[in-house]
């Protein structure tokens, strides 16, 4: 004699078709659900990224808010290219490796076209043509160009992961000193930290232009150390969204917004709106 529950043989088949039934239709579902992620990858809502520790390229205002050159010009290029934007505040180490792990859409952050970053990510066409430049403190004699900087061997610093840090690295007789921001740089080279600091140039001109306390104890000297250009980036398959912000910057371009944003916003000599040409890179 056997103890438990006898079930049916019918009742058994049925019950394994009523979880067969059940099986196909959660794959169904998660298929469904897949496809409504694929469109939302394609949709006209974009979110961007910028490192607004720059002014006036990307910074956080009196008001806590993102502001700058380049805030107001991806604005511009999203209402041009008639996408719904977010822009978030992203620290410059995440900036690159979060768009290509699709943590956001794009990033625009005065990020230097390098031929080495093309082979991983897409950039739009330039918006801005810029460059390295030395800072040194007020009272400083004798430095005025890179070869002055070579021949003392001094202490020169920059902002860690920025073409400014690769390019003193490459320079033989320089001791290269990283920072997570170009800020903490100028002030170790206030407070004698550091000999020179090395930096995107129209940062340190805007701040001398406008008398900023801080900058009032420093000096740009010598002539712009290299030719940039400036390119919004972007993931390589999402050619839709390339297209469009290409389309947008041509036009922006073209109208002359850009170089109206680029005289609100002060940059001077050191900033120049470019042609329409993508530049060629080392």
């Amino acid at each position: 004699m056997t103890s438990g529950l006898q079930v049916q043989p019918g009742l058994l088949a049925m019950n394994r078709m009523y979880i067969l039934k059940k099986l196909i239709l959660l794959f169904l579902l998660g298929a469904a659900l897949a496809g409504c992620g694929e469109d939302a990858n394609r949709s006209s809502k974009i979110v961007v990224a910028t490192d607004a520790t720059l002014v006036p390229m990307s910074f956080i205002n009196d008001r806590n808010q993102l502001d700058g050159f380049e805030i107001d010009l991806m604005r511009a290029v999203a209402q041009e290219a008639g996408l719904e934007m977010a822009m978030i505040n992203v620290e410059w180490a995440g900036l690159l490796g979060g768009v290509l792990t699709h943590k956001f859409n794009a990033a625009i952050s005065s990020i230097t076209i390098l031929a080495e970053r093309q082979k991983k990510m897409a950039f739009s066409i330039p918006y801005l043509k810029s460059g390295l430049s030395i800072v040194v403190k007020k009272n400083t004699q004798g430095v005025n160009t890179l070869q002055d900087l070579q021949s003392k061997n001094l202490k020169v610093g920059a902002q860690r992961g920025t073409t400014a840090y690769f390019f003193l690295q490459k320079i033989p007789g320089l001791r290269p000193i990283g920072y997570d921001l170009y800020g903490h740089a100028v002030l170790d080279l206030i407070k004698g930290e550091v000999d020179a600091v090395v930096g995107e140039s129209t940062g340190t001109l805007y701040y001398k232009n406008n008398d900023n306390a801080i900058f009032e104890k420093i000096k740009m000297v010598g002539e712009i150390l290299t030719d940039e250009h400036y390119g919004i980036v972007m993931r390589q398959q999402d050619t839709q969204l390339i297209d469009a912000v290409n389309r947008a910057l041509k036009t922006l371009l073209e109208n002359g917004t850009v170089a109206k944003l680029h005289d609100h916003w002060d940059l001077g000599r050191t900033a120049v709106v470019p042609t329409l040409r993508q530049p060629d890179q080392p």
